[in-house]
This record gives structure tokens, sequence and C-alpha cells, in this order.
């Protein structure tokens, strides 16, 4: 009587989607749509895990930093959120729009965060509006006594990549001295919870379109935000000198960027960052025709 050998079965290969490494590739791939992960999370519990973990998210975003989609932007008077995407990626203006009394100003968002200037008890605000998450964070010493002053701060918040801190940058100008107007900036960590030293650079006294209004200030443009161009975030300056603020992020200095005195004369010019990552302007004319009715 022979017999038989039974040899234990080896284990069935697993599919990618039975893989949590394989599936978080496949999920990686998603387009960057609001609705995307949360639609994913809905498969089943493990899929939920896996969307829903945090350094996934970090992953999701900095795999799709190139090209993020934009979900609206954001009142700078009244932080009222205005979204732009359609049905289902649309986001109700109610969700991300911030409620922090009536002094306070938006000076920007990026990378998911927004900055936020809270003139009552002259402190900032980091929001993440899709968490909820706050970050308080002090005046910096340097510049507590020019917001007391009512001077004009301007602000940015940016991530680097993936990474899950982040850095505040804020400019001002001082015209006490009116010799020796100068811009000043200072930059936050997340990461150390504390902000650097003061970094300063002159600014030019004289520009000709304003020379019939000599006693203006020169100010970092509260309404128009910072935008970020290769290494360097860019502010306006209007006032007593018009021109372009320039914050290197690698440097660590202030540079003042003359604007070419043609374009002086255009009613508005708007700073951008241009297709290939450098630093544009946008102008807008304004036309008008006359019509002659005899």
């Amino acid at each position: 009587m022979s017999t038989l050998c039974c040899r234990p079965r080896s284990p069935a290969a697993k599919t990618p989607l039975e893989d949590d490494d394989l599936l978080s590739e496949i999920l990686l791939r998603l387009p960057p749509h609001p609705s995307s992960l949360p639609r994913a999370s809905l498969v089943c519990k493990r899929w939920h895990s896996l969307a829903s973990d945090r350094g996934f998210s970090r992953r999701f975003r900095f795999h799709h930093r190139r090209k993020p989609p934009l979900l609206g932007f954001f009142d700078g008077v009244h932080g009222y959120f205005q979204p732009t995407l359609e049905a289902p990626n649309r986001i109700p203006r109610g969700r991300f729009t911030l409620q922090h009394g009536d002094r306070f100003r938006s000076l920007g968002s990026r990378h998911g965060l927004v900055l936020i200037f809270d003139l009552t008890v002259l402190r900032f605000l980091v929001c993440d509006p899709v968490t909820g998450d706050q970050h308080r964070i002090a005046i910096p010493p340097g510049l507590e006594a020019r917001a007391e002053e009512d001077v004009m701060i301007n602000g940015a918040v940016f991530r680097n990549g993936g990474d899950a801190h982040f850095q505040v940058v804020l400019t001002t100008a001082d015209n006490h001295d009116k010799q020796h107007r100068q811009a000043l900036s200072c930059v936050y960590s997340s990461e150390t919870g504390l902000w650097g030293e003061l970094i300063s650079t002159p600014l030019p006294c004289e520009v000709p379109r304003n020379d019939y209004l000599p006693t203006l200030p020169t100010l970092v443009f509260p309404g128009k935000p910072a935008v970020v161009a290769g290494n360097s975030i860019y502010w306006m300056l209007t006032g007593n000198f018009d021109g372009i603020l320039e914050f290197d992020l690698e440097k660590q200095s202030l540079a003042v960027i003359r604007v070419p005195v043609h374009l002086l004369e255009i009613n508005e010019f708007w700073i951008v960052r241009a297709e290939g990552g450098g630093l544009g302007l946008t102008v807008l004319i304004l036309s008008c025709s006359v019509n002659n009715f005899k």
C-alpha cells in the first residue's frame, strides 16, 4: 500500500490590492482632487486606514507638489473663502471661511496653510483649513513696536517640499528716518519654534512718479500677497517708492528691485510667477473709447 506525500501548500501570492505597499503606491497616483482620497477611503476599512494616515497624506502632497489643484482663494480683508472648482471637488465656502473677529488680516495662503495677522493681540496664526489645526505665533520683538504704531506688516507662509514643518517670513518698511528708510524681515521656523534675527536692506528715497507726494511712506503693499519664485519671495512696494522687495530664502537676505520707469505710468501691474519658474509681471491696461454722437 503506497502512501501519498502531501506537501504543504505555499501561500498564494498577494494581489496588488492586498499588498499595503503596492496599494499605497496606487493610491498615491490618484488625481490630486479633494474627492480622490475621501472616495478611496469608502472602499473598505483597510483603504480608509491608509488614505487617512497623516504620513500618507504628506507623501500624497509631496507627490503632487508640482501641480497642486487650486481649491480657491481667501479674501484678504474678511477672510472669506472663494471656491474655484466644480462639483464633486468644489469646497463649500463656509468649510474654509475663517472666523477670528473684526481686526484680522489674511496675509496669504500656500501649501495648504493660511497666514493670518490678528491685529487685536498682535499675534499671527498659521491655520490648516482642512484639519482645523492652528499654530499661534507671537510677533517678533523687533517688529512689535512697529506693529503697535500701525505699521503695515506683510508676510508669507510656506513648507519645504513635503515637510510637515513650515516657515513664516514677515516683512515691513521702516520709515522713521526719512533719509535712511529700510525694509525689515524676520523668519520663523515651526521646527525650532523661534524667530531669527532681523534682516534689513536700504530703501530708495526717490521715485519719479511720486515726487509730488514726498511725505508718503514706503509700504510693503498689504493688498497684494507674496509670490514665491525660485528660491525667493517677492512683495510689491508702494508709496514713496514703487518697486519689488525680494527675500532670498537660501541667503536669508533682502534686496530691492526697481521697476522699469515706463511701467510706473500704467494703472496696475502685479508680480507673478512666470512659466519657467522665474519672476514676471502682469500688466493691466485700462482703455476707454469716446463716441462722437454729433
